[in-house]
């Protein structure tokens, strides 16, 4: 019997693998090297990597150099790559990100003064969010993937987030209990919306898709989890919280499934619970479906009742608990992911878990103290900065230069495990993340301004006076505590704007004309750097504030003279914003990071029909204009703004256009209609005109004159 029982259990192991690659180990340091082959292939020849033992358990790296060779020890693959970032950045000023990079061959490495050794006493460091899946990543191919996940290697991660190919879990696990094909398309969620699926927010909204995107996606997820594998990267699986189709109450109508209310005007799916015979069973069948496809995990993600849901009819805890036994059973050694997020997880729901089988994701770094550690539970600090992956310059870099060596000497540090960054997208603010992992491996507060020095020399190659003194005008400014300010450009017009989207501000909340003084500083050296990546990108990113900045007084000084029913002084107020539109849409268009049509191309690219094409268009433009769902007063609206070409003078300028026509006809003595917005948004998104995909012209130059006539067409 025993026999037969190991002979089953080797053969289920098996068919749970069947069809993937077999992951390298964790140790296995040939994984970096060829990290170094695709990043850097002229430092890889010269370059050495030996294991050692974790420093009292702590990960650990050292850095050497001898006979033209770097040689990196450390206690894994994550420590590994994240010696050979440090080595990069502070040794040969060379840098890897996802908005420019500085990877230009150094001819000769640079010796060592004397070794280095770094130890990080922290055992998890995070990245991803839900929403990064969709913000970010919606229409990503295996070359962008292996893009970010080279980017996680070298920032020292080596826990992330993995939802891509869920929809196939899903689809297998329904069948199996007497759902059709079209039943189950009609819950998955468009490619650009699975996050909110996932979350427990909607079922089928932007869908239904197809079945060869199902099969692309799961495709597509084998690789990633393979490379995270290799890179000593654990991947956190989807778990199964009890959500599930509110169909389910038609084919089981005596199970015991809880409806779950709205979720920003979209119906919730429901919550079947632990105690009815279905739950362990379609727990069961979808752990078997996930192991099959992707190999078991350690870790599962996955909320209860986030932003919202109903919990008046249960027992929290007992429900919480006996959705972390189903995990266990499928993995003894499983570990609940769980976000702290407003008032969630609920003290209730931590009450009914077992503390050493879960990891609590502190998603903006504020919650740990007032909530006492989660209840003492493992926890992290993380930082969310960017909502919507909205362009913008913005980020605390005091706090998080001090706040996790604050965290690690509380009361509560002693369950604090790790950091993370779980921005709901990774294209914006490069200094933000850089400092965030770098902060893993220190353990006293980084004096900010000297470290910022240290950045601005590895992200261009060199600094400069001028260089440095923008960046400390940066840290008082977009990088302070109060530097968030969404872009009046991407606004729907009206007399009153206080923000773009729903919880968000237009306050600037810092002097703009310090701003304007860095950007000045910034680009001193322009004709020096001017062919450096990053540099490139940062001169147009800055000088996009400062126009968005601008773009703000002139929409007062608009409003101002319509109220003053001054039509010579508001058409000139108009004309100049429109002005500033016009030149936003040609800066920001001489880089790929800011196309509209780069983001299209993305969409249409993932598909290989016309009618994918269609449907992956069409989310792709709901996602970052009306959002969800089809009613006007959608509280998602302009959520995912972007600043980028093409959609200023494609979708943000014509708006404008229509309520300054409005207006106009008001200070005529007519009586002009309000214009009908939402019936214009969506619109948009049904339209398929082409946007370029390609950038035009050169970026420093064209910062440099945008920035200067700005203030001619602001005055």
């Amino acid at each position: 019997l025993l026999f037969v029982f190991l002979l089953t259990a080797m053969r289920l192991r098996a068919d749970s693998t069947a069809g993937m690659p077999a992951p390298r180990q964790n140790g296995d340091l040939s994984a970096v090297a060829d990290l170094a082959r695709r990043v850097v292939p002229w430092l890889s020849p010269n370059l050495v990597l030996k294991r050692i033992s974790p420093a009292q358990g702590d990960d650990v790296f050292e850095l050497e150099t001898a006979g033209g060779k770097l040689t990196i020890r450390a206690s894994d693959a994550p420590s590994a790559a994240m010696g050979l970032n440090w080595y990069l950045k502070y040794c040969c000023h060379r840098s890897l990100s996802h908005l420019g990079n500085n990877l230009v061959p150094v001819e000769l490495l640079p010796e060592l003064s004397q070794p280095v050794r770094r130890v990080s006493r922290f055992k998890y460091r995070y990245c991803l969010n839900y929403c990064t899946f969709d913000y970010t990543f919606s229409f990503a191919d295996w070359k962008h993937w292996e893009h970010e996940l080279d980017w996680m290697a070298l920032n020292g991660v080596n826990l992330a987030l993995a939802t891509t190919g869920t929809e196939a879990v899903w689809q297998n696990t329904l069948r199996r209990i007497g759902y059709s094909d079209r039943e189950i398309m009609d819950y998955i969620a468009g490619p650009a919306y699975t996050a909110w699926w996932l979350m427990g927010n909607f079922e089928g909204w932007g869908g239904p898709v197809t079945q060869r995107m199902i099969d692309q996606q799961a495709a597509l997820q084998k690789k990633i989890v393979a490379r995270m594998r290799e890179l000593g990267i654990q991947p956190v699986l989807q778990g199964f919280f009890g959500m599930v189709p509110a169909s389910l109450t038609q084919k089981f109508p005596t199970a015991q499934i809880i409806d779950q209310g709205l979720w920003g005007g979209f119906r919730r799916p429901m919550i079947l619970l632990p105690s009815d015979p279905l739950f362990t069973r379609l727990a069961a069948i979808y752990y078997e479906e996930s192991n099959k496809l992707y190999g078991p995990p350690r870790f599962f993600g996955g909320d209860l009742f986030h932003e919202g849901g109903k919990t008046a009819a249960v027992d929290v805890a007992s429900v919480a608990g006996g959705m972390q036994n189903a995990m266990l059973r499928a993995n003894p050694e499983a570990a609940w992911v769980l976000q702290a997020w407003k008032d969630n997880p609920f003290d209730a729901l931590l009450q009914g878990l077992q503390r050493d089988r879960i990891l609590v994701l502190d998603l903006d770094g504020l919650n740990w103290e007032t909530r006492k550690g989660f209840n003492h539970s493992p926890w992290v600090w993380g930082l969310i900065n960017n909502f919507g992956e909205n362009t913008g310059m913005f980020g605390n870099l005091k706090r998080i230069a001090s706040e996790p060596p604050r965290a690690f000497a509380s009361p509560y540090g002693r369950m604090m495990k790790g950091i993370g960054a779980i921005m709901e997208g990774v294209n914006n603010n490069p200094v933000v993340y850089d400092l965030l992992f770098e902060m893993a491996w220190h353990n006293e507060p980084v004096d900010i301004r000297q470290w910022l020095h240290g950045y601005a020399e590895y992200r261009y190659g060199k600094t400069t006076p001028e260089l440095d003194r923008a960046w400390q005008l940066l840290l008082e400014t977009v990088y302070s505590t109060a530097g968030r300010g969404e872009s009046i450009f991407c606004a729907r017009p009206s007399l009153q704007v206080k923000s773009v989207s729903t919880w968000g501000s237009t306050k600037t909340g810092y002097d703009p004309n310090k701003l304007e003084e860095a950007a000045r500083e910034f680009l001193q050296p322009a004709k020096e750097l001017k062919d450096v990546d990053a540099y490139q990108v940062d001169a147009v990113d800055l000088a996009r504030q400062v126009i968005a900045n601008r773009g703000l007084d002139v929409y007062h000084r608009m409003v101002s003279a319509y109220e003053a029913k001054d039509k010579v002084r508001f058409n000139q107020a108009a004309d100049a914003f429109r002005t500033l539109i016009r030149d936003q849409d040609t800066l920001v268009g001489t880089r790929r990071e800011f196309l509209l049509g780069n983001w299209l191309a993305e969409a249409k690219g993932m598909a290989t029909t016309k009618k994918e094409k269609t449907l992956f268009e069409k989310n792709a433009r709901m996602q970052i204009t009306y959002w969800g769902p089809d009613d006007t007063d959608t509280v998602a609206r302009d959520y995912a703004y972007k600043e980028w070409s093409g959609l200023l003078q494609g979708f943000y300028l014509p708006r404008w256009e229509m309520f300054i026509r409005e207006l106009n006809a008001r200070l005529d003595g007519g009586t002009a209609q309000e214009p009908n917005y939402f019936a214009f948004e969506k619109k948009w998104t049904e339209q398929r005109n082409a946007y370029p995909a390609t950038p035009s012209g050169d970026p420093v130059a064209t910062a440099l004159r945008v920035f200067s006539d700005a203030s001619r067409h602001s005055e």
